[in-house]
């Protein structure tokens, strides 16, 4: 039987999110600045809860599916797309947030959202747009997240975007450290009522960071199993060889798929062991004891110890010249980079051929331009061959 307010329960407008324990130096959803587009605030989510939420369901999170990370997606199913690796990084971020007592959902939705700006084919498609549009603002894979988050996405009645809070916005904005004064963000419109000088939250800090450690276990996985690297060569970075070594103690004759797992699995634990350990220390150092401090504070609070970091920079530059430099995904790259310029080229020469709510009127050739660029950039790696099947012929087999 349904119950109303008489037989005992409780009115729905009155109940309100559980309050967690925060530390007093996380990001209080409680004391958010809000949205720009003014809302009723939920009666069971936080704000940051609602931001996480939206961008669950937003079309960009769903493209991430068919994203390339390193490897392009038609050539298997078990390599990471951007999807997955946002996914990877939201668990490593939680783990950090939870520890040290910041707020959860804000760095899940950073770390969830931090990809949405890639395009087809990953950082060579990136690179092919920057390069068509260089008379014309260029292209920045962050820059093009926070136009998506407050623009492309075209799904609620009263606004384009996602509505995020101020907060949220800020975190895409500075995950990386305040904006330069002359960085591709100062072209963006709609920046002026966002905090740009202060430092990152200690949630977009985080969310940075376990980027970099998602991106360099799991690409390990992928080029073990691609059999682009080997364990011996991994041996060259000698935090991977005292790890490898360990497992072979520990467990010797495992199976190739068993041995990278493990190796993969308890790097991450000391990366992240260590991010808590090295982001502690830095507070207590700086005297950090509220969130006004950490905006005050000059450089990143959320970091790895120097040993960890000499470490972390060696295992980037072997998979840059191991996996990243590979012949056969360099030239994968370049048939990849050929569909997006040749795409490109064929909307830019024929807005006609856009989709009918692409399409703007040539007031500007630059705005003409941008829209061409914001529907490339949204396109899936199979969704950009089958339009360079369609529109233009000899589409490269990139498998």
């Amino acid at each position: 039987m349904r119950q109303t307010p008489e037989s005992g329960a409780e009115p729905l407008q009155n109940v309100r999110p559980s309050p967690r324990l925060l530390a007093p130096f996380a990001t209080d959803p409680g004391k958010s600045r809000g949205r720009r587009i003014a809302e009723p605030p939920s009666s069971t989510r936080t704000p940051f809860q609602r931001d996480r939420d939206r961008i669950v369901h937003s079309s960009a999170f769903r493209r991430l599916t068919h994203k390339t990370q390193v490897f392009i997606t038609t050539e298997g199913d078990h390599y990471r797309s951007r999807l997955t690796h946002s996914l990877e990084v939201a668990q490593v971020a939680g783990s950090i947030a939870r520890v040290l007592s910041l707020d959860e959902d804000l760095t899940e939705a950073l770390a969830l959202s931090h990809d949405f700006g890639h395009t087809p084919f990953g950082h060579e498609g990136e690179r092919i747009l920057d390069d068509l549009m260089a008379g014309y603002g260029g292209f920045d894979h962050n820059v093009q997240a926070y136009r998506i988050v407050t623009r492309l996405e075209r799904r609620y009645a009263h606004f384009d975007g996602l509505n995020l809070t101020y907060e949220m916005l800020e975190g895409l904005v500075k995950h990386n450290g305040p904006p330069s004064p002359d960085g591709p963000f100062m072209a963006e419109a709609e920046l002026e009522d966002l905090d740009l000088t202060s430092e990152a939250s200690l949630e977009a800090q985080i969310a940075a960071i376990s980027d970099d450690i998602a991106y360099d276990c799991h690409d390990i996985d992928d080029g073990l199993r691609a059999c682009i690297l080997t364990f011996e060569v991994l041996r060259e970075v000698p935090l991977v060889a005292t790890v490898i070594d360990e497992v072979d103690a520990e467990a010797p004759g495992l199976v190739p798929v068993r041995r990278t797992h493990e190796i993969v699995r308890r790097l991450l634990t000391r990366m992240i062991e260590d991010v808590i350990a090295e982001t502690i220390r830095r507070m207590a150092r700086a005297g950090v004891a509220t969130a006004r401090d950490v905006a005050r504070h000059r450089g990143r609070l959320v970091a790895f110890s120097e040993e960890m970091a000499l470490a972390e920079k060696a295992l980037k530059r072997l998979l840059y010249r191991e996996l990243y430099r590979d012949s056969d995904v360099l030239a994968a790259r370049e048939k990849a980079g050929r569909v997006v310029r040749e795409l490109f080229e064929v909307f830019a020469s024929d807005p006609a051929l856009l989709p009918a709510d692409w399409r703007v009127e040539a007031d500007s050739e630059a705005r003409r331009l941008r829209r061409t660029c914001d529907y490339i950039a949204g396109m899936t790696d199979r969704f950009a061959l089958g339009e360079h099947r369609r529109l233009v012929g000899g589409t490269p087999d990139l498998g």
